[in-house]
C-alpha cells in the first residue's frame, strides 16, 4: 500500500461526489455533456484546442462543465435520504442544551444560502495580449465563472452530540497553524460539539501507536495563537489511505479537518474518496496551509502575509550589511519551491532589493547578460547591491538530484549558497573586491506567530471550515476569492502549483521597483 506521498499517482484526483447525484434532491440533477477542462490561461499548458469555438453554444457548454466541476461534494450524494436539522449555530441564541434541542431564529439573517456564489474572475480582458490576461478562447470572450460562497447554513447534516471531530496539521510549519486550530475548536463548541481531538504529527498520528490523540477544548486552545508552530506537531508523508480511514472508523471520527498544502490536500481528497467508497458519513475539510502561496484560484493562503512581513527583517539586515561594507553584496534566500510569490512581494515591500530571482523566470548567472555582470555594474554605480532569491530559482543551473523528501517532493539544491559562492568566485576572478554576506531566514520565518492580518484570516478560515462540515460538504477546501470566502472542490485547486505569471502586472511592478533587466 502506498503512503500519502503517492496519493496523486495511486488515486488520481477524481471525486466520488457524482455517484448519486441523479438522486440528490438538493441539486439540479440535469448533467450536461462533458467538455474538456479548459479553465486556465490560453497560453499555458492547459489546452483549449478541443473546444469548437465556432459552436454558437460553446459558452453555455463551458459554463455547464465549469458548474459541474465546481459542484461541492455533499453527504446526500452518498446518502440521498440524509436528514437535515436546524442549525445550532446562531450567535443571537446560545444554549448548551443541544441534544434534541435545535434552536431556530427566523429573525436572524446570518446564514448563507446554498445558491450564493462568488465571482471567480473580476477583470474583463479585451485582448489575450493584455498584461496578465487569462483567456478561455482566442478572442478573450467574457464567461462568468462562479464558486460557492462559504459560511454557516440554516440547515446542518450532523447533530453536534453525534460528532467526533479531529484536526490534523501536515507538512512543514507555517505561521497561523495554531490560530486555525484554535478557531476550529471554538466554532465546533459553539455548534455544540464536545468530542474534539487533535491527531499528533500529521498523518503519521493515524498509524503510530505511540502517538495518542490530543483532547481539545476551548480551555486547551485559548492562548495557543500567541505562539508559533503547531500545538499538534507536523510531519510529512504518512500511512496509506486505507489505514487512515480504518483509523477514522475505529476512533469514531466523522469530521476531519486537514491543514496542509497541495500534497496534504491530495491526501485529504483520497481520504474523502475512500470514505465515499465505504459509504461512511465523514466530512473531510481542507484548510490550505502553504507559506509559498501556491494554491490555485485563491487570493492567498494563510501564513503568506506573515512570511512577507518577517522577510523584511532579513532583507533589511542584508541591505545594512551591504550598504555599510566596501563593495558590499547581500544575498537573501526566501521560501518558494515552485512559486516566487514570497520573494516577489518581499522585494516589492522592502524597496531595498536590486535583483529578485524566482523559479518561474529563467536566468543566467554568468555571461554578459547574467546576474553577475549586473552585480558588477551595480557595484561600480551604486557601491553595493542586495539580491533576493527564492529557494526554487535557478535549479537548472545546479546539479540534478533524485532525492525526495517524505512528501515525495524533489529535494532542491541550495541556490542561495551557490549564488553566494559563484559571486565570490566571479569578483575574485575579475580582480574586484566584493564583501558578500548571505542570509537564510527560512526557519525563523516558518516558526514565528501569525501577524494581525494572518490572525484574522486564520480565524475566518477556521470558522468557515466548520461551517462547511456541518453543511454536509466533504472533499472541499476553504479560501478567499476576490476577497470573499468560498468553498472549492479539492481536485480543482491542487492539479498543479499556482505560479507567478511573467506577464502579470505584479511581476512588472516588481521589475519596476528593482530596476533589474532580463538575465538571459
Amino acid at each position: 500500500m502506498g503512503t500519502l506521498s503517492h496519493v496523486i499517482t495511486l488515486h488520481g484526483l477524481t471525486s466520488c461526489s457524482y455517484a448519486h447525484s441523479h438522486s440528490n434532491p438538493r441539486f439540479n440533477t440535469s448533467l450536461p455533456t462533458r467538455v474538456p477542462r479548459v479553465f486556465a490561461k490560453l497560453k499555458t499548458q492547459n489546452s483549449t484546442a478541443a473546444i469548437d469555438f465556432t459552436d454558437p453554444y460553446w459558452k453555455t457548454k463551458f459554463k455547464d462543465d465549469f458548474q459541474q466541476r465546481f459542484r461541492l461534494p455533499h453527504v446526500t450524494d452518498i446518502f440521498p435520504d440524509a436528514a437535515s436539522v436546524p442549525s445550532t449555530f446562531c450567535p443571537k441564541k446560545r444554549t448548551s442544551d443541544f441534544p434534541g434541542n435545535y434552536p431556530s431564529d427566523d429573525d436572524w439573517h446570518g446564514y448563507i444560502n446554498d445558491n450564493d456564489r462568488v465571482l471567480l474572475k473580476t477583470i474583463y480582458y479585451s485582448s489575450p495580449t493584455s498584461a496578465g490576461a487569462e483567456c478561455i478562447d482566442p478572442g478573450c470572450n467574457w464567461v462568468e465563472q462562479w464558486v460557492h460562497r462559504a459560511g454557516p447554513r440554516e440547515k446542518i447534516y450532523f447533530k453536534p452530540e453525534e460528532v467526533k471531530a479531529a484536526i490534523v496539521t501536515c507538512g512543514g510549519l507555517c505561521p497561523g497553524l495554531n490560530d486555525v486550530i484554535r478557531q476550529i475548536v471554538i466554532t465546533l463548541e459553539i455548534y455544540g460539539v464536545t468530542k474534539i481531538v487533535g491527531i499528533p504529527f500529521g498523518y503519521r498520528g493515524f498509524s503510530d501507536k505511540e502517538l495518542i490523540e490530543v483532547p481539545l477544548s476551548r480551555k486547551v486552545v485559548q492562548n495557543i495563537h500567541l505562539s508559533g508552530g503547531s500545538l499538534l506537531g507536523v510531519s510529512r508523508g504518512g500511512p496509506g489511505v486505507s489505514e487512515i480511514v480504518n483509523s477514522l472508523e475505529e476512533r469514531g471520527i466523522n469530521m476531519l479537518f486537514v491543514l496542509g498544502g497541495n500534497g496534504t490536500h491530495a491526501g485529504a481528497n483520497a481520504i474523502h474518496n475512500e470514505c465515499c467508497k465505504r459509504r461512511l458519513q465523514v466530512s473531510v475539510i481542507g484548510v490550505p496551509k502553504t507559506i509559498d502561496n501556491d494554491i490555485l484560484l485563491m487570493d492567498k493562503t494563510f501564513g503568506f502575509d506573515t512570511a512577507v512581513e518577517e522577510a523584511q527583517r532579513a532583507i533589511n539586515s542584508a541591505y545594512i550589511e551591504a550598504h555599510s561594507a566596501y563593495h558590499g553584496i547581500g544575498i537573501v534566500k526566501l521560501m518558494g519551491r515552485d512559486s516566487g510569490f514570497i520573494a516577489m512581494h518581499a522585494s516589492l515591500a522592502s524597496g531595498q532589493i536590486d535583483i529578485c530571482l524566482i523559479p518561474e523566470i529563467p536566468f543566467n548567472l554568468h555571461g554578459p547578460s547574467g546576474v553577475l555582470s549586473y552585480l558588477k555594474y551595480l557595484i561600480e554605480t551604486k557601491g553595493s547591491a542586495v539580491v533576493c532569491v527564492a529557494e526554487g530559482a535557478g535549479q537548472d543551473l545546479l546539479q540534478k538530484t533524485n532525492a525526495t523528501d517524505a512528501s515525495g517532493n524533489t529535494v532542491y539544491r541550495d541556490i542561495g549558497v551557490y549564488t553566494q559562492q559563484e559571486t565570490k568566485r566571479y569578483f575574485k576572478e575579475i580582480g574586484v573586491h566584493a564583501d558578500v554576506k548571505y542570509i537564510d531566514p527560512t526557519y525563523m520565518i516558518r516558526a514565528c506567530r501569525a501577524n494581525a492580518s494572518d490572525g484574522i484570516f486564520c480565524t475566518v478560515l477556521g470558522q468557515n471550515a466548520v461551517h462547511g462540515a456541518f453543511a454536509g460538504f466533504s472533499g472541499i477546501t476553504v479560501g478567499t476569492c476576490n476577497t470573499h470566502y468560498a468553498y472549492f472542490p479539492i481536485p480543482e485547486v491542487i492539479s498543479h502549483p499556482r505560479l507567478v505569471d511573467s506577464n502579470s502586472r505584479m511581476w512588472h511592478r516588481c521589475l519596476t521597483a528593482t530596476g533589474q533587466p532580463d538575465f538571459i
